[in-house]
């Protein structure tokens, strides 16, 4: 969300921002309707000066026994309040047309962001392990996982419909363990508070993180009025909606796993084979709250920490600059790890790291008192992956995979799953 206010100061600023993601500018119409809310707000205060003066003139009219010019100036309040009226739903829609456009658009990058139409713009930043070499051709995760009679489409596609999975025994245990691996991970050794949120939401919540208005149609919407989490950043981050919070406490930091949902409506007809793209999935999620100051260095943090879990898994990965129009639309920001996928014999997102500066914060009106000042200013919150469990496990199954068929457990994994070395066909 941005602020009129700032818009208004810098219009050039914001219009060459929103002209990299490829949009026309945008100010003179924002300002517009700002012109015309305050304009309408104008009025409304005249109107009601002019009832609260012709209501003190009745009084005085009659105790001076003019009962004809009282009878004049009750007439005259009477329609001033129902021009009052008239103006206050006025004035109502003017400011939700303004809110509506300033929720519409899409936040700022960050100078250091390339700019560019899509993917082929973004940037590597650096690589980390060598993808590795097998003597015979590698198997995509579904086949080996269907192969090992673990991973069933057939099953799901019974009880849900396309783009759902049913993994059992060994497959689902290994699941498990990755999750309680990378949270192990970043509650103990990075400072994250484990939090169990719900995964049902209201309409102010994924307002407060931007997949609503714009992108109602990516989500799952219950009957009686609650959203289907697409990830934890949307409870996570909305911890601190609507508070203040001094800025000894910061920066807070957040780690839940919990399970997605994301209709895909745009993604019809990619990715249909397998795990990668799914209704429903699982995810570690890592959500900061910080000062302005603090906040790109959290960035990086953050980032570090994701890509950590990727190295104790020894799993090749690199970590990639997103353009502007590859960028999520809250983001200011966004660093992706895209893990080495033999079976696709190319790199494939396994997490998104986002600073998003104060765009979800004025969204949220969640603010910060600095120390030593009686003002507020509104916070900085950052999300990223910490990462994708399903698409963990994929790479892993992939990474893994031996001439058999079989999978070798990650060494550091085998303690999350029950001493567990490798895993072959069920019995």
């Amino acid at each position: 969300m941005h602020d009129i206010k700032a818009i208004r100061r810098s219009p050039e600023f914001y219009d060459s921002g929103w002209s990299k993601r490829g949009l026309a500018p945008q100010s003179t119409s924002l300002i517009s309707l700002d012109d015309k809310r305050k304009s309408v707000i104008a009025e409304l205060q005249d109107l009601q000066t002019r009832r609260n003066d012709a209501s003190k003139a009745i009084g005085q009219a009659k105790a001076q026994g003019r009962d004809g010019d009282a009878e004049a100036l009750i007439k005259e309040v009477a329609d001033l309040k129902e021009a009052i009226r008239e103006h206050e739903d006025a004035e109502r829609r003017a400011s939700d047309g303004l809110d509506a456009a300033l929720a519409g658009l899409p936040n700022i990058p960050a100078d250091d962001v390339p700019v560019g139409p899509d993917e082929v713009a973004n940037v590597e930043v650096r690589s980390w392990g060598h993808p590795p070499s097998f003597a015979f051709e590698a198997r995509a995760h579904d086949v080996l996982g269907q192969d090992l009679g673990l991973m069933n489409f057939e099953q799901a596609a019974k009880l849900s419909g396309s783009r759902f999975v049913v993994l059992s025994g060994a497959l689902a245990l290994l699941e498990r363990a990755l999750a309680n691996f990378m949270l192990d991970i970043h509650t103990q050794e990075f400072g994250y508070r484990e939090v169990s949120p719900p995964i049902l939401v209201r309409d102010d919540a994924m307002f407060g993180t931007a997949q609503l208005p714009k992108f109602a149609d990516d989500q799952f919407h219950t009957a009686d009025g609650f959203w289907l989490i697409p990830t934890a950043e949307v409870p996570l981050t909305n911890l601190v909606r609507e508070d203040i919070l001094q800025e000894p406490e910061l920066p807070l930091r957040f780690a839940a796993h919990t399970p997605c949902f994301r209709l895909e409506a745009g993604a019809a007809g990619t990715d249909t084979r397998g795990m990668i793209r799914q209704h429903q999935f699982s995810k570690v999620e890592l959500v900061s709250i910080s000062t302005p100051e603090d906040s790109l260095d959290e960035h990086e943090r953050m980032t570090s920490c994701a890509a950590t879990i990727l190295e104790r898994l020894e799993l090749p990965y690199r970590v990639m600059l997103l353009s502007t129009g590859d960028m999520g639309f809250s983001a200011r920001k966004t660093y992706d790890l895209e893990v080495w996928l033999p079976g696709q014999n190319r790199y494939r997102e396994i997490s998104s790291c986002s600073n998003c500066g104060d765009f979800q914060a004025r969204r949220m009106n969640a603010r910060y008192r600095p120390k030593g000042q009686k003002g507020t200013e509104f916070v900085h919150t950052l999300n990223g992956s910490g990462l994708a469990v399903g698409r963990t496990l994929i790479a892993v199954l992939e990474n893994y995979q031996t001439e058999t068929g079989h999978i070798a457990v990650p060494e550091a994994l085998q303690p999350y799953a029950n001493g567990l070395k490798s895993i072959g066909p069920a019995a």
